[in-house]
């Protein structure tokens, strides 16, 4: 058997549109790595303080979390592709109106729109998944989906390490070319959309079904050690004395992983629920080790097993999602759930910080493993609360 047929295995049978769309998101995340010096070019090439940096900063995260409710609306509304295209262009127009500010009131502006527009595409994306996927495809299709983003993400890395020494602005500019170029493969490539009335939509009542969020409250609770794991590792690597270039060996590493072991989501005997349960308990058995860790390779054993928690964790959630909602109202149930990251990316830094310190790095990552354990301990509760209502 040869190599490429061994890797498409796991995701043999899965619509083109899935291949586009994940062609599509894994250039546009490539092409994000200036996304980490936006702090940079505030304070660097317009002035800011650093007080400014981070209010700017916050607002623009604080922006993030309409740009998904409204992506989710439109992609119900206007239609997957269009969404798509819309989010992806308004990134755009955003980078480049950084990227030829003049002053620093036009960048924070411009910063402010780029935050609106920012996820925009990520309810129609993952929606599209679902339409053109049967569910027992889901989660080969969703994984697909993350271990591109997650390789994508890497070397976005890299690349921003390589361009550091750049005119940062103009990174910018370098950044909406790539989402300008995924717009185009999206609109040329994607289905076309099924645009529906503003009273079909109007009648799916998101915000009162139960169970969505029920599933946004674990959502958030997994979203949020994950968090911890990114913003919480860096440190605890520093506290060890341990290099900073560890941090992109670990990211390196769980890439790699993610990729190499998308064969699990095809195990028919898992359905969602039990897939969660492992899902959490090997997040738990990671953090357990990462706790206890003192050396890069004794880390890099915790990622291989934390990664694989993430596998279950990240394709499983987005399945779940998907089969709560009504065909016309998966966007906006999409986008609901997904506000489980914006909540994490608030609340992360405060747990990671104050936990860091109160109890150090131990206490850090046992109190996130005896969550995850929980978590895997509860779901035989989700199962019955998040059974489909009867008739």
């Amino acid at each position: 058997m040869s190599t490429t047929s061994t890797l498409a295995g796991p995701w043999r049978g899965l619509s083109p549109a899935v291949w586009i769309l994940v062609a599509a998101r894994a250039v546009n995340r490539i092409g994000a790595f200036t996304l980490p010096f936006l702090g940079v070019v505030l304070t660097v090439e317009f002035g800011a303080t650093l007080g400014q940096t981070g209010l700017i900063l916050a607002v623009f995260g604080a922006a993030t979390i309409p740009s998904r409710l409204l992506g989710g609306y439109l992609a119900d509304r206007l239609g997957r592709r269009r969404t798509i295209v819309l989010g992806l262009t308004g990134c755009a127009a955003a980078q480049t109106w950084i990227a030829l500010s003049s002053t620093l009131w036009s960048a924070v502006f411009a910063t402010v729109l780029l935050g609106l527009a920012f996820e925009i595409y990520e309810p129609p994306s993952q929606a599209t998944i679902a339409d053109v996927t049967e569910p027992a495809d889901r989660p080969a299709a969703y994984g697909l989906l993350g271990a591109a983003m997650a390789a994508a993400g890497v070397l976005a890395g890299l690349l921003a390490a390589a361009v550091s020494n750049w005119d940062l602005r103009w990174l910018f500019a370098a950044d909406a070319v790539t989402c300008l170029a995924c717009a185009v493969l999206v609109a040329v490539a994607l289905p076309l959309d099924v645009r529906r009335e503003r009273a079909d939509v109007a009648r799916v009542a998101v915000w009162r079904d139960r169970r969505l969020l029920l599933l946004l409250l674990s959502g958030t609770v997994f979203a949020t050690l994950y968090m911890q794991v990114i913003i919480g590792l860096p440190l605890t690597l520093l506290e060890h004395g341990l290099p900073e270039s560890g941090t992109g060996f670990i990211l390196a590493v769980s890439a790699v992983t993610l990729i190499l072991a998308q064969r699990l989501l095809r195990v028919k005997q898992l359905d969602d629920f039990r897939s969660i349960a492992i899902g959490y308990g090997l997040l738990a058995a990671g953090l357990v080790v990462t706790a206890f860790g003192h050396s890069l390779a004794v880390f890099l054993l915790a990622t291989v097993l934390w990664s694989l928690g993430d596998l279950f964790l990240l394709t499983r959630y987005l399945t779940q999602a998907s089969s709560l909602a009504p065909e016309h109202g998966r966007g906006r149930y999409l986008a609901v759930f997904g506000l489980s990251w914006g909540v994490a990316t608030t609340v992360a830094p405060l747990t990671v910080t104050q936990l860091l310190g109160s109890f150090g790095a131990e206490g850090l990552w046992l109190t996130s493993a005896a969550v995850a354990a929980a978590l895997a301990l509860l779901q035989p509760w989700f199962r019955k609360r998040l059974a489909p209502a009867g008739p």
